[in-house]
């Protein structure tokens, strides 16, 4: 997860940023073979989607609906 983290600058941890790693590890998933090679990649797309979501709770409960839907709408575009 760490890997798909660096280079995200000193926010790293906000909602946003967190959201974006999960795209593009979720990008380099499925721009590769659809085999096993993959699954730390995928487990860690997920794991940074839904620290996205616990962050974005934390900060702004009120605009987790929004953000949820962002972050949905974002990742149904690129697959």
């Amino acid at each position: 997860m760490r890997d798909h983290v660096e280079g995200a600058g000193l926010d790293s941890a906000t909602p946003d940023a967190l959201a974006r790693s999960g795209r593009r590890a979720l990008d380099w998933v499925l721009a590769r073979a659809g085999d096993r090679s993959v699954a730390l990649d995928l487990l860690a797309a997920d794991a940074l989607v839904t620290l996205a979501l616990l962050a974005q709770a934390e900060s702004a409960p009120e605009r987790l609906d929004d953000f949820a839907t962002g972050v949905l709408r974002d990742v149904s575009l690129r697959a």
